[in-house]
């Protein structure tokens, strides 16, 4: 999700809610603790090299448990991280604690922000000599097993 999306969807919402990929929330007293721009600037394992950049919301639960944050508040800390930093409509990662700081992506169902799971890859597959993941459908594998003469129990299979 880009911040243009995210001020879109705050401006429908009379709350805020973050969604973990195990289908628990946030906490309701979560705090913004930083909207900011993530610079990664970097050589892949393929000598390539690249530039990525992010904007990044840190979010913190504490024991402010009478905290709430309001949704137009999160839009005026965007507005101000965007006039003061000079940000442009980024995609959006978020930083969470859990066991470590946990990296996630954004999404939105239409009520809830939803944090998405991030993956490492390699970004030089080619130069390295690891092959594409090839997705075969078992209905293009031609007629079912049994009229090519396997049965079960026939050891075939």
């Amino acid at each position: 999700m880009k911040l243009s999306e995210i001020k879109n969807h705050l401006a429908q919402l009379k709350t805020i809610a973050f969604q973990l990929p195990d289908g628990s929330l946030v906490e309701e007293h979560f705090h913004v603790t930083e909207v900011g721009e993530v610079t990664k600037h970097f050589i892949d394992c393929g000598g390539t090299v690249r530039h990525e950049k992010v904007v990044n919301f840190q979010l913190w639960s504490a024991n402010d448990y009478n905290h709430r944050l309001h949704p137009e508040k999160l839009v005026k800390i965007i507005e101000l991280s965007e006039k003061t930093l000079g940000m442009g409509d980024l995609e959006i990662e978020v930083e969470y604690q859990g066991d470590s700081i946990m990296k996630f992506g954004l999404d939105f169902d239409g009520e809830t922000f939803l944090l998405t799971s991030k993956q490492t890859d390699c970004l030089a597959k080619d130069k390295c000599g690891i092959p594409e993941k090839k997705v075969v459908k078992l209905s293009s594998l031609g007629a079912h097993p049994a009229a090519n003469g396997c049965t079960p129990g026939g050891g075939c299979c």
